[in-house]
Formats: C-alpha cells, structure tokens, sequence
C-alpha cells in the first residue's frame, strides 16, 4: 500500500504532462493563425488578379491589346 502512494505522489507532482498539453495548445493556435494568414493572402491575390483582369480587359474594349 506505500509503494502505491508513493506512487501516486509521484503522479500527482510530475509537471512533464502538463507542459507537453500546453505546449500542445500553443501549436494549435500558431497553425491556426498560419493557415488564417495563408488564406487571407490568398484572398487578397485573387482579388487582385480579378481586378487586374478586369482592368486588362477593359482595356482591351477600348483598343489595346492586352489579354489576361
């Protein structure tokens, strides 16, 4: 019944657990801001390139030769 509490202590006073949980969590937000900015940029090229398109277009109808 000792070796079982002293056991028990042991478990109950070890921190690597706890560390590697947090450090779990911090992970999981950093991916998430990554793919969150990954994306937004992504957004922001394609409108971009739309409106470049657009404009090139544009000005195709008004006697350039641009294509996109």
């Amino acid at each position: 019944m000792k070796k079982l509490m002293t056991m028990a202590r042991q478990f109950r006073d070890d921190d690597n657990g706890a560390a590697m949980v947090e450090y779990s969590i911090l992970i999981g937000i950093i991916t998430a801001a990554v793919i969150t900015f990954i994306i937004a940029v992504g957004v922001y090229v394609t409108a971009a390139w739309s409106t470049l398109c657009s404009n090139l277009a544009t000005d195709t109808i008004n006697g350039a030769n641009m294509s996109c």
